[in-house]
């Protein structure tokens, strides 16, 4: 039975300028050597989510290594409240990993990370320090049955579209919001 408060999302449509900015803002991580993260605010009508914004993790409720983020329940709190406070819902997120650790999911990654039905979990790959295209990441989506499914190159080409548009608002959580 599929989850009444989900609907079946077929397709994200992720704005040309979230990838930019979601890569310059995991490549200060991965400048340092870290593993990077931004997550996805949005809204989903009959089987399509549109990133609307984007959240930026700041402050000592994320912590990030070489080969994992962890991120604190008060500061997912903090993540929940802004949502509500704009009317969207977390959709997804993308994560750099490092050089070497592939664009699949770690074991940490899809024991420990989001499970949400149709949450999109993007990874980029080399600390997104490289301008790497979007076909040559990992695409992910949580499944209820299945948990974390990888899409192949194909089905994320017709089911994550890139599109051109405004600039979609940014929000920072955490220290700079008075955490």
């Amino acid at each position: 039975m599929t989850n009444p408060y989900f609907s079946e999302i077929q397709t994200w449509q992720v704005p040309e300028s979230a990838i930019g900015d979601a890569l310059e803002e995991m490549a200060i991580d991965g400048h340092q050597g870290n593993e990077g993260i931004v997550l996805f605010f949005g809204r989903d009508v009959e089987g399509v989510a549109e990133v609307t914004h984007l959240v930026k993790l700041r402050g000592p409720g994320v912590e990030k290594y070489p080969d994992q983020i962890n991120i604190h329940s008060s500061l997912l709190n903090e993540v929940t409240d802004e949502a509500i406070n704009n009317k969207v819902r977390l959709i997804g997120q993308v994560h750099s990993h490092g050089p070497g650790y592939g664009i699949g999911l770690s074991y940490t990654d899809r024991t420990y990370g989001i499970k949400t039905p149709y949450y999109l979990s993007l990874v980029a790959p080399d600390y997104a320090l490289s301008a790497a295209p979007l076909r040559s990441w990992g695409v992910h989506v949580f499944m209820e049955k299945q948990g974390y499914v990888r899409l192949d190159s194909a089905e994320a080409d017709r089911r994550v579209r890139i599109v051109q548009g405004a600039s979609v608002p940014v929000i920072t959580v955490g220290v700079e919001n008075g955490y």
